[in-house]
């Protein structure tokens, strides 16, 4: 229901915007200046729309927030574009036309107010640089939008990304402008997904450029030598049943990752226990044949030069490296910082708390 509104909102934006900005810079003007001294009164039906003109804007914001594939920076980047063409019109055009209208009429510039486009850009163009600045060199927003980084983040948590991490890259087009650090082994990256950049993704980086990188019953092996992976017995969230929970050190990282050695995968099963949507739940069942070996074992790859291989904590529900490849250096974002909320919208229960504020190893 709430994305409908969201759509119809921007279907609204599409049609009264382009009315608006219309009649807000060449007619709207006419009707003030003709009414001198007095007030002019638009008529009911556009103040109506002037009124509803904000909802319908912020409703469409937020509907293209809802796609993975939104690029924010380069919304951002159009947006002050677009407020600054407004503002310098304004200042070489609109505004001396102002000035001699009300010099006509025998009255000071103020008695003409600004045009609401033209308040809007001086109010937000600041705002929107400083959000700009903020995101493409600071940290920026991320929300965990699957799975496959369990148990270290879930389905719902909205983190905090290092931008400056691992270098100042221009917004939009990502190259780097101030190379301050570089991706480390065990990192939690965010990345532009390889196949379709347009798709934000968040993967551990496990393979540097040159490394040989397999993994056997869900266990890395990097350059020959098998990461330390400590057992912690069988987890259990109410979702997910018996999978196995170890603790793995990899690189500067101590972390806790999930499996199942199961050769067929692991498949979608109801359990009764489970608060999250149908389709969400997960029950390992390991056959007792150890020669059955796991369905995603990964047999040796060099990593290339300029390439990261990215792999999920959760090694059996992780579309990740070991099926659509490298990650190549001009597609990195940043480091994943810290859990700043935690909202799954498919589960049951409200925000989970306890997540808030946690820093990720």
């Amino acid at each position: 229901m709430f994305q409908q509104i969201l759509q119809w909102l921007t279907w609204v934006a599409f049609v009264a915007v382009p009315i608006a900005v219309v009649d807000d810079w060449f007619l709207r003007p006419r009707r003030r200046i003709a009414a001198l001294p007095a007030v002019a009164q638009d008529p009911a039906w556009l103040r109506a729309m002037y009124a509803a003109l904000p909802v319908t804007i912020i409703g469409a914001i937020l509907h293209m927030l809802q796609s993975e594939r939104l690029d924010f920076s380069l919304v951002l980047v159009l947006v002050i574009t677009v407020a600054g063409v407004v503002w310098v019109a304004d200042w070489l055009v609109g505004a001396p036309l102002r000035a001699r209208a009300a010099q006509a009429r025998g009255v000071g510039i103020n008695a003409i107010e600004l045009p609401t486009t033209v308040d809007y850009a001086h109010s937000f163009l600041p705002v929107f640089l400083l959000v700009l600045v903020i995101r493409s060199f600071i940290f920026e927003p991320f929300r965990i939008p699957s799975d496959s980084m369990m148990p270290t983040l879930q389905d719902g948590d909205f983190i905090a990304v290092n931008k400056f991490a691992y270098g100042l890259r221009l917004p939009v087009v990502n190259t780097i402008i101030v190379p301050v650090g570089t991706p480390q082994r065990g990192d939690v990256v965010v990345f532009r997904y390889p196949p379709d950049p347009s798709q934000n993704y968040i993967k551990r980086l496990v393979g540097l450029p040159g490394d040989r990188v397999a993994v056997k019953d869900d266990q890395l092996i990097i350059n020959g030598t098998p990461v330390p992976l400590q057992s912690e017995g069988r987890y259990n969230d109410g979702c997910y049943q018996d999978m196995r929970l170890a603790t793995e050190q990899l690189g500067e990282h101590r972390h806790r990752t999930l499996a199942c050695l199961t050769p067929g995968g692991l498949a979608a099963a109801p359990v009764a226990s489970c608060n999250r949507q149908i389709g969400r739940s997960y029950q390992c069942d390991e056959p007792n044949d150890p020669l059955l070996g796991d369905s995603n074992d990964f047999a040796e790859v060099i990593v290339p030069a300029g390439h990261y291989l990215m792999i999920g904590d959760n090694r059996d529900n992780s579309a990740d490296g070991r099926i659509w490849g490298f990650v190549p250096d001009a597609n990195i974002i940043g480091r994943a910082a810290r859990i700043w909320f935690n909202w799954d919208l498919g589960r049951s229960g409200g925000p989970q708390w306890s997540r808030v504020g946690r820093a990720i190893e």
